[in-house]
């Protein structure tokens, strides 16, 4: 991908993308002795803190409500938001496009924004996902379909019939997620109504899904995001709670309650291993909200933010990014902003 830092949105969905660094992570088996469940506060330590003033909003420039966050290669950080469009409800969603652009694109380093994308394309999307090979995966909720974008913005694939809902392997039901493997397949989180993990060829071939509703090993309620890294597929259960870890081909192989979760809705994976999970909360004591920082053996490291409005907290923390930088970018939805985050110099 060239270094130019302004896109064109030209018929379709053209975003600057790039590679979010991801290494393994070792959780702990549910035969496993448990994690400990001492709390997240106690736990918490001053690693991480926000850098204030970012990003740069120009005048008369505001950002919805922030679904989801992601970095490209040459540290250009993508916003997705819903430009007014909302999820009502009555459960019936609008299919029509948004007509405003869904897609903010800062630079990493100065917060300053670079260009505005996405306009008359999505309905109601969800997620955005960066590749080895900087292209951009979008899921759409209302229009039940995923896009594969080039860094220049040409559509390369989508899967899924338009606005039509189904559980077989040519359609979605509200789809949430993509996380892409280096060789260029890539699963599929279909998680609102279907409770499934879909995994496609390149190609966008159907291969092989796992997953029913249940609570069992395996079983899903709510797979909300997917990450994948080397040789191990994360999947966040939300409304069980948990984080379950598949091999590849989608066999079970462990869950981990955390340190507990209470809502955690995105997990990344950095270079050295170590996973990032956002987790939303509320104003109730204790207080829950934050990026929780863990280690290979899944005891806590730290936890980036708190519940609030003030810089470094969220009111409904949706998505996390990792930068090859170090830096951590968080999409607070109900907070209607994106924040960085940056270790602190010893």
């Amino acid at each position: 991908m060239s270094p130019r830092k302004n896109i064109d949105f030209a018929g379709t969905l053209v975003i600057l993308s790039g590679a979010l660094g991801i290494a393994a992570l070792s959780l702990n088996a549910q035969t496993a002795k448990p994690a400990r469940q001492t709390s997240v506060a106690k736990q918490s330590v001053a690693r991480y803190h926000v850098v204030h003033g970012w990003p740069v909003l120009p005048e008369n420039t505001i950002l919805d409500e922030v679904s989801a966050v992601a970095v490209d290669s040459h540290d250009n950080v993508l916003v997705l938001q819903r430009g007014g469009r909302k999820w009502p409800d009555s459960e019936v969603l609008d299919e029509t496009p948004i007509p405003v652009p869904t897609i903010f694109v800062f630079d990493g380093r100065t917060g300053r924004l670079q260009n505005k994308l996405g306009e008359n394309v999505l309905a109601l999307p969800h997620s955005i996902t960066v590749d080895s090979k900087d292209n951009i995966w979008v899921a759409d909720i209302a229009l039940n379909q995923v896009f594969k974008f080039s860094h220049d913005g040409k559509l390369l694939l989508k899967l899924g019939e338009r606005a039509v809902a189904g559980d077989d392997a040519a359609h979605f039901n509200r789809p949430s997620d993509i996380a892409v493997q280096p060789d260029g397949s890539f699963y599929v989180s279909d998680g609102y109504r279907n409770n499934r993990i879909l995994k496609f060829a390149p190609d966008g071939k159907f291969l092989f899904q796992w997953g029913t509703k249940g609570k069992g090993p395996g079983q899903l309620d709510l797979p909300h995001a997917i990450a994948f890294a080397s040789g191990r597929v994360y999947v966040v259960d939300r409304s069980n709670k948990r984080i379950q870890v598949f091999d590849d081909k989608g066999n079970y192989l462990m869950e981990w309650k955390g340190p507990p979760f209470v809502g955690a809705q995105d997990i990344k994976i950095g270079r050295d291993g170590t996973a990032f999970i956002a987790q939303s909360g509320s104003s109730k004591l204790p207080d829950a909200s934050g990026v929780l920082v863990m280690r290979l053996d899944g005891s806590l490291i730290e936890r980036i933010g708190r519940y609030g409005n003030y810089d470094g907290q969220f009111l409904d923390i949706h998505w996390v990014a990792l930068a090859k930088s170090g830096a951590v970018y968080a999409a607070d939805f109900e907070g209607k902003r994106v924040q960085k985050f940056v270790r602190a110099k010893n």
